[in-house]
């Protein structure tokens, strides 16, 4: 897939289906969409508007949350 595709060119019509596909596949496998554009050569912008084209439902951010914070002394 990466090899195709030259970097900043327009991605249209029967590629745009396919790279829509294959980036849904891999995401929904587990991808990031970090790891995903640097696997393409495309941008962070291009792979999640890709993937929100697809209809795919976008992942949490991850990483630590901002919520209460437990202890175990009270």
């Amino acid at each position: 897939m990466a090899e195709t595709l030259k970097k900043g060119s327009r991605v249209t019509g029967a590629a745009r289906d396919t790279l829509a596909a294959d980036l849904k596949k891999k995401y929904d496998g587990g991808a990031s969409i970090r790891a995903l554009a640097e696997e393409t050569g495309r941008s962070y912008g291009f792979v999640h508007r890709m993937l929100k084209e697809s209809g795919v439902t976008l992942r949490g951010r991850g990483g630590a949350t901002r919520g209460k914070k437990t202890s175990g002394a009270s």
